[in-house]
């Protein structure tokens, strides 16, 4: 079973993490939101504390491990929060079980990263296996967090640095690859719960486009554009987890 963390009591809300990092970057974000609710935010398979066998696995393999997860905890549905794959995890799991999702808040996400997909991630596989993590750390915090935040050195970097280099190399690019293979867009219309898409408008991994038509083909559906925001959106601007809360109850 994977590994998660566990704060507050409500209903409950599963908060699943980008590529290459674990639970562990939620912070302040979790923290709000644990006021309201019953926070879960699981490491995906090779990620962070939880398992993982050295085999392939994909998209449809994460939300398979959400499933067993809830079952575990005796959860028969669940809001879900879903940051970067996260998101991707979470729109494969909300359009397969869609009865099993409250709500559905996403953010800096796709269903579908297009047709050279596959290429492209094959490629970041092999940098995420060959290149020391050090070295791959200034290509991935400019895409993660705008300039300003990086100099104003919030602990939120130092916690998102932190899990980054401790994300076995072999899981990163596995995790690559299953991205590459991504394409939940025939499970969109299967979505039933209320759906936010949120994007920094300087996402450049996956850039307002890819919200939107997450959101054009969600019935209950909708995207926003984030001013001032890249890729890691809710761990740069934790207030956001209001967000969510509104969301939730929407769908009550």
């Amino acid at each position: 079973m994977l590994s998660y963390r566990r704060y507050g009591q409500g209903e409950p809300v599963v908060l699943l993490h980008p590529l290459a990092l674990s639970g562990s970057v939620w912070g302040e974000f979790a923290d709000r939101l644990s006021g309201e609710a019953d926070v879960i935010a699981p490491d995906a398979r090779g990620h962070g504390n939880s398992p993982w066998d050295g085999l392939a696995f994909s998209v449809d393999d994460l939300a398979d491990d959400l499933g067993r997860l809830l079952d575990a905890l005796d959860i028969a549905e669940a809001h879900l929060v879903g940051l970067s794959m996260g998101g991707s995890t979470a729109v494969t799991f909300a359009g397969r079980h869609p009865g099993r999702v409250r709500s559905l808040f996403l953010a800096d996400t796709t269903a579908w990263y297009g047709p050279d997909a596959p290429t492209k991630w094959a490629e970041r596989a092999a940098g995420a296996v060959h290149t020391p993590r050090e070295q791959q750390l200034s290509f991935q915090l400019e895409r993660w967090f705008t300039e300003h935040f990086r100099r104003r050195g919030e602990s939120a970097v130092d916690r998102v640095v932190d899990a980054f280099l401790a994300t076995d190399s072999a899981a990163h690019g596995e995790a690559c690859r299953a991205l590459g293979g991504l394409d939940a867009r025939p499970l969109l219309e299967k979505i039933t719960a209320p759906t936010l898409v949120l994007t920094g408008v300087e996402d450049y991994a996956t850039p307002p486009a890819m919200g939107a038509a997450i959101a054009d083909h969600v019935r209950t559906g909708r995207a926003e554009v984030l001013p001032g925001l890249r890729h890691l959106s809710l761990i740069e601007k934790p207030d956001l987890a209001g967000r969510v809360t509104q969301l939730m109850r929407e769908a009550a």
